[in-house]
């Protein structure tokens, strides 16, 4: 049926969650038991208020995550979305997803929606660095302001240019693939609903039920999403 829908499909987008990063072997931000994460409340060491109030826990909280990033890449199913983005087969990937995996797979339209590990910028002057300045234990700015991800932190609005974009091509479509999102965050769990209410067909792969699985036209649960991208990607060509 999803093999269908795709090849029918004249502006299919996709929206990513965790679940596509997990099968990176990045661990889940929110469910993980490592260390830093079962020792800390990320949304107070994760905040505005952190970094103005407690910067070298904030700091020692991000490299983390930035080492953890650059620990792990891309798995198949981020080259296959790649690839159908440059076939025409799908026209955007939405990701609520801060490791930039989309965009080092080859993919171009994509939406951050809570921004990006692999960017830092200084919370004085704006200008921007690579995140391996984190790495390499570089924390300040030429003007001497601190250096902080460009992710969205508790505390902060989705980056408004990211967020028109994905209004847009939630009621441009006309087939939105949820692939590994709980869908309980908003706003980004507004989308596939919009994207529904406009006339497109629903789909939600996801291991667990969401809250928004009752919406769905289909859902899919008992596929990891690299080995469901395969098949059909097989099946497509």
């Amino acid at each position: 049926m999803l093999k269908k829908w795709l090849e029918e499909a004249k502006y299919a987008v996709v929206f990513t969650g965790a679940g596509m990063s997990t099968e990176s072997g990045l661990p889940d931000f929110r469910s993980s038991q490592k260390g830093l994460w079962k020792q800390k409340d990320p949304s107070k060491i994760a905040s505005v208020d952190a970094l103005n109030r407690n910067v070298e826990e904030f700091i020692a909280f991000y490299r983390e995550r930035v080492l953890g990033v650059k620990e792990y890449g891309p798995h198949q199913g981020h080259y296959i979305l790649a690839n159908w983005e440059k076939e025409g087969r799908i026209q955007s990937v939405i990701t609520q997803n801060v490791d930039g995996f989309h965009q080092l797979a080859g993919s171009r339209r994509v939406a951050e929606l809570h921004g990006t590990l692999q960017e830092l910028h200084c919370q004085s002057c704006g200008k921007t660095y690579d995140s391996s300045e984190y790495v390499e234990k570089s924390y300040y700015c030429s003007c001497g302001g601190v250096l902080r991800p460009s992710v969205v932190l508790f505390g902060e609005t989705l980056p408004q240019d990211a967020f028109q974009f994905v209004l847009e091509e939630a009621e441009a479509s006309d087939l939105f693939i949820v692939l590994g999102s709980s869908l309980s965050v908003t706003p980004a769990n507004q989308f596939p609903l919009i994207a529904k209410n406009n006339g497109a067909k629903l789909v939600i792969v996801n291991q667990e039920e969401t809250e928004l699985d009752m919406y769905a036209d289909l859902v899919i649960q008992d596929k990891k999403i690299g080995e469901l991208l395969q098949e059909l990607d097989a099946s497509l060509n």
